[in-house]
């Protein structure tokens, strides 16, 4: 589920609690080692996760943060910050020649740099913690 986030939402911290959990606690953090990503380039969005107002030409950044139940991805578009919720049972992420996360039928594809190098630990860990929480044990986490 898509929101902007521009400004502080009630509906966007109801409905992200709901989906994917409250954030973690201070201590928690610390244990885990930190739970957001550093900034990832956007290579291309979904149609469906476009804003109206998206510029093609322009460097996209996000960065991922981790929740108990799953993850919200963060993007901006000019002076705009949108967020993608989405819980652990939706998350599909594909590695190829680009870092791809897919949900529901929508996509965000990162472009495999230095920031990608720099975040695979980070993915490691946001890819152990979602099958942790689905209990797949057939998985190396």
């Amino acid at each position: 589920m898509l929101f902007d986030t521009s400004y502080t939402s009630k509906d966007y911290i109801k409905e992200s609690s709901a989906m994917v959990g409250t954030p973690f606690s201070f201590f928690e953090r610390l244990k885990m080692g930190g739970i957001g990503s550093s900034r990832l380039i956007i290579e291309e969005l979904s149609p469906k996760l476009q804003p109206k107002n998206m510029e093609s030409f322009a460097i996209n950044y996000a960065n991922i943060e981790l929740r108990p139940k799953g993850i919200i991805i963060h993007f901006t578009n000019k002076l705009d910050r949108y967020s993608w919720i989405i819980p652990h049972y939706r998350l599909v992420v594909y590695s190829t020649q680009t870092l791809s996360i897919h949900s529901n039928g929508n996509f965000i594809q990162f472009r495999k740099n230095k920031n990608y190098t720099d975040n695979k630990k980070f993915i490691h860990k946001m890819t152990g913690l979602k099958n942790k929480f689905l209990n797949l044990g057939y998985y190396d986490a």
